[in-house]
Formats: structure tokens, C-alpha cells, sequence
């Protein structure tokens, strides 16, 4: 393992999944992977772990579905005690390594952080900031959190659906465009 405190490595870092518990005694870790399908955890290399003293490089020796989990083992990791150090820790990779979307596609991580502005029966109005996302199996939710410059300090939740609630997404602005009743 590399240790890595550097701002600027953490900043180009996205996550992508937890190691969440110990699995066995001779190392292994259940992962809990944010990727879609979850085996695509294991496409990115090197990981970078997001532990309390700092970003750690690593790399997986081996992985394999567990149930409907995963679990895999770290180089260097031979045994239950190392293993659960890396317990709780959250998986990272660097941002370029993630493959191009299609015009109009976005990863979660790129619409976390943008201002959200409404267009509702004719009055722009600021909603607040996407805090997080959620996935509820018929689509995908905006958690848009008020902030101070939004016109109250309530949480709301809108479909993401675009064209039909989400009108524009510009990540140079920092901004998104939504039909969605402020009221709510």
C-alpha cells in the first residue's frame, strides 16, 4: 500500500464503493460496490482507499461474487487483523479513468454539487444544490438540498427524468434546469 495525503489526488478522486467487513480469516473484505453492473468495481485500478489517516493506494489480488455481495483480496492483506483496518473505508478512483458517456449522459458524481434552478409557470426561482442521488428502481431521484441562496431551506426530492422534470443539466455553469413546482 502507497500512502497518499495529497489535496490534489483527492480531489480527482470519485468513489465508487465501501470495503464494509471482514470476510473469513485469511483477508478477504466484502465490498459493497456503487458501480453499475457491481463487478465493474473491479475494472479500475489502482483503488484509493479513503482511510482516517490518509489515501491509500491499493490493488486487488483476487474478488468473486458472494451471495448477492462481493468480496475480494487486497495485495499485502493476508490476514483478519489487516483486513479489518480497511473496514468502513470508502473505495476511490481517479476520475479519468472512467469511461466517456454519451452527450446528454452524466455520472452521479458530476450532478452532486450543481445549483438547481426551476422554471415553473413562468418564474425561475433557485431550489437549492443536489446534495445526492437516489436510486429508486423506476428512476433515479435528485435529493436538492435549500441553501442560502435558494428561496427557502427545504429538501426536495425530483425525479430525474429528463425532458420531463430535468430541462438542461450545463456542468460548466454548475447548473441545472428543472420543471418542478416549488411548493413541493
Amino acid at each position: 500500500m502507497t500512502d497518499q495525503k495529497n489535496s490534489n489526488r483527492s480531489s480527482n478522486l470519485v468513489n465508487v464503493g465501501r470495503i464494509t467487513t471482514v470476510f473469513g480469516v485469511k483477508g478477504w473484505v466484502k465490498i459493497h460496490s456503487e458501480t453499475e453492473p457491481m463487478e465493474n468495481i473491479f475494472s479500475y485500478s489502482p483503488w484509493w482507499l479513503k482511510t482516517r489517516h490518509g489515501v491509500k493506494s491499493v490493488e486487488v489480488e483476487d474478488y468473486r461474487p458472494h451471495g448477492k455481495g462481493l468480496v475480494a483480496l487486497i495485495k499485502g492483506v493476508d490476514d483478519r487483523d489487516k483486513a479489518q483496518e480497511l473496514c468502513q473505508v470508502t473505495i476511490a478512483i481517479e476520475r479519468g479513468q472512467m469511461a466517456e458517456l454519451d452527450a446528454g449522459e452524466y455520472y452521479w458524481h458530476q450532478l452532486e454539487g450543481l445549483a438547481v434552478m426551476t422554471e415553473f409557470e413562468g418564474q425561475v426561482s433557485r431550489l437549492g444544490i443536489v446534495s445526492r442521488m437516489l436510486e429508486t428502481g423506476a428512476n433515479d431521484v435528485l435529493v436538492v438540498k435549500g441553501d442560502s441562496d435558494s428561496l427557502d431551506e427545504k429538501e426536495r426530492l425530483i425525479p430525474y427524468i429528463p425532458g420531463q422534470f430535468v430541462k438542461a443539466v450545463d456542468l460548466d455553469a454548475g447548473e441545472m434546469r428543472v420543471d418542478w413546482d416549488p411548493e413541493f
